[in-house]
């Protein structure tokens, strides 16, 4: 398979734990599912998908003045408390308050408090995420049904048939120049992450080699929100974690297993 490999990078990092429904706690690392975020976040296309092979963790650079004892765990977790919406405002609320603004009531989230209208739609909540983070993504391109399918071609993207060759190298492209759709980040909005083609010469953590019981792999979006979710067991060795499920790991890992999925839909 044709990989790329992808150098992240941030401050802050939020990879909610599924199992939690109001407060917010990180996973340990970056999860397969937020690595393909970052990368569809560069280059996404229908005729393709991003297949996670594996995720390097790296030593991060810590600011001056960062504690020591700090800078000597494998993870770091940091509690905040966070205001957040409670839903959206529709596109016909939105149409209306074009129209009319003198009769419609705005949709106040400001801090005057959950009593009063204004922070009626706002909620806080506590989070504990993660605090300078770096990572090493390794990922392979897989052609969908939709590849090679009529259609106009994209202005960035090359004539010729659908191939993983022709979106790895896109890829690397986008990379090395900066170019993404959106913002890249890790796990929630606001944690925008930088990236780079990674030169080789980043130092791995690979004190950590810990077990993190199950941990989402991916989310199966199908028809009438019928999505499903699929687990895996995460292990970390040397700093590694093998997420490949179609080939063996570095070490001769065998490929993992993902729970919740049917075997069919694994590489689809």
């Amino acid at each position: 398979m044709q990989t790329v490999s992808l150098k992240v990078w941030g401050e802050y990092a939020l990879f909610s734990r599924p199992e939690l429904k109001v407060e917010r706690l990180s996973y340990p690392l970056i999860t397969p599912s937020a690595a393909r975020g970052v990368l569809d976040a560069i280059l996404f296309r229908p005729q393709m998908r991003w297949h996670i092979r594996k995720i390097t963790v790296l030593k991060p650079e810590f600011p001056s003045g960062y504690p020591e004892q700090l800078q000597n765990r494998p993870y770091r977790l940091v509690g905040v408390r966070r205001n957040e919406i409670q839903g959206k405002i529709s596109t016909r609320k939105v149409e209306a308050w074009m129209k009319n603004p003198a009769e419609t009531t705005p949709y106040l989230v400001d801090s005057a408090g959950r009593d009063g209208p204004q922070g009626e739609n706002r909620t806080q909540r506590n989070s504990m995420i993660l605090n300078h983070v770096a990572y090493r993504i390794e990922a392979s391109p897989i052609l969908t049904a939709r590849a090679n399918q009529p259609r106009n071609r994209v202005e960035d993207e090359p004539e010729g048939p659908d191939t993983p060759i022709k979106y790895a190298e896109m890829f690397r492209r986008r990379a090395r120049k900066g170019q993404y759709f959106h913002a890249p980040y890790f796990g929630c909005r606001e944690f925008v992450c930088r990236f780079a083609e990674p030169d080789g010469s980043e130092p791995v953590l690979t004190n950590w080699t810990e077990s993190l019981g199950l941990m989402l792999y991916d989310v199966r979006y199908g028809k009438n929100d019928q999505n499903q979710p699929g687990f895996f067991q995460a292990n970390i060795n040397e700093g590694v974690l093998h997420c490949d499920s179609a080939a063996p790991g570095p070490n001769g890992e065998p490929p993992i297993r993902v729970v919740g999925w049917q075997e069919s839909d694994i590489l689809l």
